[in-house]
């Protein structure tokens, strides 16, 4: 859905606690590249550990980085990628949540609060459990006395855990990138965020440690926290910290629309109870978004503050004022879910201010209010909780003073009277009132039932004081009447320095709290007028009205930003390259034709040899609008000649170069560990390949057809092969392994290929493939080999099999670079074009090509990279220029 955006430079608070990985996210200059990251110099021995949290596998995948398991979403994807507009992340989503309901609905009888603490596991590899900080220091063991000792012990193991899963979380989120991170960790997170609040037990109220606190309670917006609320803090700390790495439009492009596919209506008719998982949802939505309120800038905020308030807000309000509409765990829930909103309402009030209050928020505050004035009216009709107690009818009609029909159910009337009641009425009117002034008689019509329901209260809780109070006077002196009866104490010297704020006493710009307030008990929500006071805590940043966001050298903008858009509403199980030809980077640093380009195993950082007898790393972080040239962070210039072959090796991290001599070379330092040359000045090296892990051999062809097996670790050679007795086969032009390491193939320059097998060095098969020059050959899994020539030819092999399995051919210029993605082949000429092909389908012709543009792709295509977890493409030029497309 199309969501208005600003374009001013937007901050966000780090909420999160603990390691931070700034100095690893935001990379910079002093940096040492130590287990697969660069972390500052400035770290301390201690904090570098913390930060290397595990080295990751190069193999990783968006598999290993998702948080739980997903499900295929709506079909209509395919329409949608044609163009690249902003696409709703939640419609991927929804089939998902749809099926977990479903199963709610099933089973909702048969869980118990064990299996609900079951499911709020996190599933990444530290195993940690979410629930670990939330226990009650008053709570009793269940098992008896003798376990209190093992109890602390495990609440201090999964404590470790749960901790060690929350920094990884965040190490990855900066590690993978924006749209790896929003399609595979922060739509879990989303997911995991509603299962903190399901249950009856997460939903009850839980002492704070402020609570006694002469300011902090208050805070207008402060809601008393539920059990939920404190499982739930680790999760919340994630998503803020991915919306701190990628800036605001996280906030808005993807948690929002979350949110209101999490609020939004049921199907059917609007009638019967609510499932667990959608109570959990409306409580996780209405958390979430007082988050992305006090993290937006005011101008973002104020763009989309009619979608908060269509799709958020009213939606909420809603179930929470609908009599037909029951809840699972009754009238409890209804009381947490409208101390929530009633809080984010406010907060929302005291960001944007009385005008826009009026013009934007009247009629959420009205249909707020407007509860009060039903409940009457259906009273004054004699229908009230007691008379309806032995009505067999679940569902009856009732008709209203304007005429309509109300759908009413007895049980759900129960629930409604049980949360508003007078005391709601005083905790929100009064607040209210002092925040709008005379606003508010114009946004709430029925204003003078919401004053005689809290004049009632008032009357319950201090009948003596009553006679000093007047609800007719202006709503700021009934605030600061009340003020004076319904706050506890407050000490002399402590003062709120925040000047939008209310109290009792208004002296000059500034609001002071007398220090002969009294405290008294107010019945079930146990609040006060001084509780839900408009009055910010200056001590405590998690309350405060507005965070601003440090800008992110990582913030999504531009090229970034359109990708992103377009990424995040994809399904996760489509297996299709999509190639759209947008521009996002570009590394500038060679003086030569680029001749090669190797991403390392986690697609942060790659590897490119070139003519000018070098070879560089380079960071694959993203940063800037695709128009910004990043420099190389590593020169490695101890080749005599130009480098046709750079890879690493995976099972040792270090990186294998060749000019026509190898050089093994360590990735982290630089340093030369050890150099291979031919044995003949007549015969060189022609093609290097590395081996699998946990293999640690280099496998080096020659011009004399042999193929040798070297290891850095140890002298001399470990084996040597003689693949073609004859000069008719040419060359060896290229090597390829296949991935478990069982077998070499070469590819000769007279179109010869031939299959070793590693474990025997016995010769598998030898067949004539190509009618020219191989080009490049590579192998998959499944025993498949792929195979380009320079008879415009590209052919997919099965290992033992004669014939091909697909044969393509290109119609004006041979391929000569192309990577795997899938199952697909993407692949690269000597024309700028990219073609798709599938290897699941017998067309010989691409399923996409596109041709590469001179304004995001300069010079003559020379070498060709994939990187299948983002779905980029790494392109060298002639001109000693990569670049990075989508």
């Amino acid at each position: 859905m199309d969501v208005e955006h600003s374009s001013a430079a937007l901050d966000l608070l780090d909420y999160t606690s603990g390691v931070s990985f700034h100095d690893q996210a935001y990379l910079p200059e002093s940096e040492d590249f130590q287990s697969g990251l660069y972390v500052g110099e400035s770290l301390q021995p201690q904090e570098q550990e913390s930060l290397s949290l595990g080295r990751l596998s190069d193999k990783s995948s968006a598999s290993e980085v998702s948080l739980g398991e997903d499900r295929p979403a709506d079909g209509d994807s395919q329409k949608d990628k044609s163009s690249l507009k902003s696409m709703d992340s939640s419609q991927d989503l929804k089939q998902s949540e749809d099926s977990e309901e479903e199963e709610e609905e099933r089973d909702e009888e048969e869980h118990d609060d064990a299996a609900v603490d079951a499911e709020l596991t996190v599933a990444v590899d530290a195993g940690a459990s979410v629930d670990v900080t939330l226990a009650d220091d008053s709570s009793e063991p269940e098992d008896g006395e003798g376990e209190e000792l093992p109890d602390h012990s495990d609440d201090k193991e999964q404590t470790m855990l749960l901790d060690t899963a929350c920094k990884m979380v965040r190490w990855l989120s900066a590690k993978l990138g924006p749209t790896v991170t929003s399609r595979f960790i922060a739509r879990n997170l989303l997911r995991l965020l509603t299962s903190c609040y399901v249950g009856p037990t997460r939903q009850q109220f839980v002492p704070s440690n402020d609570e006694n606190g002469p300011l902090s309670t208050g805070n207008i917006y402060q809601k008393r926290p539920v059990l939920g609320d404190q499982v739930s803090k680790p999760v919340l700390a994630c998503l803020v910290h991915v919306a701190y790495l990628y800036g605001e439009p996280v906030l808005t492009y993807q948690y929002l629309p979350y949110i209101s596919y999490l609020v939004a209506p049921t199907g059917g008719s609007g009638g019967g109870r609510l499932n667990s998982r959608k109570e959990a949802g409306l409580l996780a939505a209405v958390t979430l978004t007082q988050k992305i309120v006090v993290c937006l800038s005011d101008t973002t905020l104020m763009d989309i503050l009619p979608k908060i308030s269509q799709e958020v807000l009213l939606p909420v309000l809603g179930f929470l004022t609908s009599p037909s509409v029951g809840f699972p765990s009754g009238a409890q829930a209804r009381i947490v879910l409208c101390v929530k909103t009633i809080s984010l309402i406010a907060l929302i009030c005291l960001r944007i201010g009385q005008e826009m209050v009026q013009q934007h928020l009247s009629d959420t505050v009205r249909n707020f209010f407007g509860a009060f004035s039903l409940l009457q009216e259906l009273q004054d009709q004699g229908l009230t909780a007691e008379s309806l107690s032995s009505c067999e009818v679940p569902v009856m009609e009732v008709p209203l003073s304007d005429g309509k029909l109300l759908a009413l159910d007895p049980a759900v009337l129960m629930e409604l009277q049980k949360v508003f009641n007078p005391e709601m009425a005083y905790i929100t009117y009064i607040p209210f009132s002092c925040l709008l002034g005379d606003v508010i008689r114009t946004v709430v019509p029925n204003h003078s039932l919401v004053e005689k329901l809290a004049s009632i209260h008032l009357e319950n809780v201090n009948p003596k004081s009553l006679q000093a109070v007047s609800l007719e006077q202006t709503p700021s002196a009934a605030g600061s009447d009340q003020d004076t009866r319904g706050t506890e104490p407050f000490s002399s010297h402590h003062e709120d320095c925040h000047s939008g704020t209310f109290g009792s006493v208004l002296v000059g710009n500034r609001i002071q709290v007398p220090v002969d307030t009294q405290r008294e008990g107010l019945g079930l929500l146990r609040l006060s007028a001084g509780t839900d006071g408009f009055i910010p805590s200056s001590s405590s940043e998690e309350n405060a009205l507005k965070h601003d966001l440090p800008r992110s050298t990582h913030m999504l903008c531009g090229n970034w930003l359109a990708y992103w858009q377009y990424e995040i509403g994809v399904s996760q199980h489509d297996p299709r390259f999509h190639f759209h030809q947008i521009k996002l980077q570009s590394f500038s640093g060679h003086s030569g034709a680029i001749k090669c380009v190797a991403p390392l195993g986690s697609e942060d950082f790659f590897l490119s040899g070139s003519k000018d007898k070098t070879v560089r790393l380079w960071p694959l972080y993203n940063y800037g609008d695709g128009t910004s040239e990043v420099p190389p962070r590593f020169t490695y210039a101890e080749h005599k000649k130009s480098v046709f072959y750079v890879s690493q090796l995976e099972a040792s991290q270090h990186v294998v170069s060749c000019d026509g001599t190898v050089h093994i070379w360590d990735q982290f330092t630089g340093k030369l560990l050890r150099t291979f040359d031919e044995f003949d000045s007549k015969v060189p090296i022609t093609a290097v390949t590395t081996m699998p892990p946990p293999y640690h051999s280099i496998s080096v062809a020659s011009a004399d057809s042999v193929l040798r097996f070297i290891d850095h670790r140890k002298p001399g050679l470990q084996h040597e092969f003689r693949l073609a007795s004859g000069v008719s086969a040419g060359l060896i032009r290229c090597l390829a392994v296949s991935p478990n390491g069982r077998s070499v193939v070469a590819g000769f320059s007279s179109g010869f290929i031939v299959l070793l097998d590693t474990r025997t060095g016995l010769i598998m098969r030898g067949w004539p493939a190509h009618e020219g020059d191989i080009l490049q050959i590579k192998a998959a899994e499944g025993n498949v080999l792929i195979s380009s020539s320079s008879d415009h030819s590209l052919t997919v092999w099965k290992e033992l099999e004669q014939k091909p399995l697909h044969h393509y051919k290109s119609a004006s210029e041979p391929i000569h670079a192309f990577d795997l993605y899938g199952n697909e082949v993407v692949a690269g000429t000597v024309a700028n074009k990219i073609g798709v092909y599938s290897m699941l389908e017998s067309s010989a012709l691409p399923t996409s090509t596109t041709k590469l543009s001179s304004e995001n792709f300069r010079g003559t295509l020379t070498s060709l990279a994939v990187l299948p977890t983002k779905c980029h493409l790494l392109l060298g030029s002639d001109n000693g220029v990569i670049r990075l497309l989508a």
